[in-house]
């Protein structure tokens, strides 16, 4: 079975604990704290490999963790930190939350590695926390919690043309004889159970990617056979060619199968009216004059008031296909040469936002900073990466949405004044 889909628990690194020691050595019997910093936990990181084509090494391993973070430890020595761990996923991966279905991530023009979850914070150690009246402190900060999410991984192929037709049209066929793919072919339906990718080369340079969806039948939106899983394939390309037995060697009505095909993309959310479509009637080697000429156009007839273009083809003898293949490669050359990705829909960053936890906000008199600080303001940091811009976004967010910046204007801050949060220091302008 064509592994395209798998769901997945992950897991960062746990934050090491900060340390509570102090030092002790001859002649000196009052030393101050040396309790060390824990080390941060590992993230989880997700990176496209080109040379993987499925998911299956997500079908029989279910949990994936990173490494926590070491304690701190005395003589200010500081913990390790968790090692990050990297997921590696075909090209066309896209990651959703596993309750709500919605879009995460999706890795189709990801070059770089992505952090999904950003491993806890390590806890500071007991010799940060030494003041002029605290001059032992016998407290360190723990390390922040490890963050989970069930996620969802679909592969959905990336190619530009996809191929679309009822069982034992001549799909495989024509994808051996227009690419170097060489599918199974057999006389029984649903002889594909892949989506098959081919490359079609017409000329130096002149080509495209097409893609064999495997055989779709009237139901398969709802789930019925396995349509349903082959559907998800069709989003990504950015033309359909339907290929149809215009000789009805099976009975089957030719316009009838279109319509068929094309309420099941519809039922799937797929929006035709923005997808280019041309139509291959296949198997003409096998009909006479006669039916040729009364079969197509019955099929123009139907098809070029919807300025949908019928190619008489046959693949098995190649009659047409070149004509046909040349005309698809034409509509690419005007649609957008970048790939179909799609809007994130869920943003893990906020996830963990809980508004029940409490959180302080203050005035250091000796530094002249305002101080915000508590559970809520350590687990926020917990999740965002300010190293990004979309983090700090939510940062801002963040700060206003909580109410924190009005409490800031209560206590009389101004613009340049300085704003501290668990070592992390921001210059406030409104």
């Amino acid at each position: 079975m064509f592994a395209d889909r798998a769901k997945i628990l992950v897991r960062s690194g746990k934050g090491g604990d900060g340390h509570v020691s102090f030092r002790r050595e001859l002649y000196v019997p009052d030393g101050g704290p040396d309790g060390g910093d824990g080390g941060r936990g590992g993230d989880i990181i997700f990176v496209v490999d080109e040379g993987l084509n499925t998911l299956v090494d997500y079908r029989t391993a279910r949990m994936f963790r990173a490494g926590d973070g070491g304690n701190g430890g005395k003589r200010r020595c500081h913990g390790s930190d968790g090692e990050d761990l990297i997921l590696k996923v075909p090209p066309g991966t896209v990651i959703k939350d596993a309750q709500s279905g919605k879009v995460i991530l999706d890795m189709s023009n990801k070059k770089e590695p992505v952090v999904l979850l950003k491993g806890g914070r390590g806890g500071k150690g007991n010799m940060h926390y030494a003041t002029s009246t605290m001059q032992a402190p016998k407290y360190a900060q723990p390390g922040q919690e490890a963050k989970e999410l069930w996620i969802l991984l679909e592969l959905k192929v990336i190619a530009d043309v996809g191929l679309v037709g009822f069982p034992n049209v001549g799909k495989s066929t024509f994808l051996s004889r227009v690419t170097n793919a060489r599918p199974k072919i057999a006389n029984y339906h649903f002889t594909t159970l892949q989506p098959i990718l081919g490359v079609v080369d017409l000329s130096d340079d002149q080509g495209f990617v097409i893609a064999d969806i495997p055989g779709i039948i009237e139901g398969a939106a709802e789930g019925t056979g396995l349509g349903l899983e082959f559907l998800r394939h069709i989003e990504r390309t950015k033309v359909l060619i339907h290929l149809v037995d215009a000789a009805s060697t099976e009975g089957r009505d030719p316009i009838r199968d279109i319509e068929a095909i094309w309420s099941e993309l519809e039922k799937y959310g797929i929006d035709l009216a923005k997808k280019p479509q041309v139509i291959a009637a296949n198997k003409i080697d096998v009909m006479s004059e006669l039916d040729r000429e009364t079969v197509l156009e019955l099929m123009k007839e139907a098809m070029e008031p919807l300025q949908i273009p019928v190619f008489p083809i046959s693949a098995a003898t190649g009659e047409g296909v070149r004509e046909l293949l040349w005309h698809v490669y034409g509509i690419l050359q005007e649609l957008p040469k970048e790939l179909i990705e799609f809007e994130t829909e869920w943003d893990p960053f906020a996830y963990l936002d809980d508004v029940t936890l409490p959180f302080e906000v203050s005035y250091d008199e000796k530094e002249k900073e305002y101080v915000v600080e508590g559970p809520r303001i350590e687990r926020m940091l917990g999740y965002t990466n300010l190293d990004s811009e979309k983090g700090f976004r939510f940062f801002q967010e963040f700060m206003k949405k909580n109410g924190i910046l009005n409490e800031l204007e209560k206590l009389g801050i101004q613009d340049g004044d300085t704003v501290r949060l668990y070592g992390l220091s921001f210059d406030y302008y409104k």
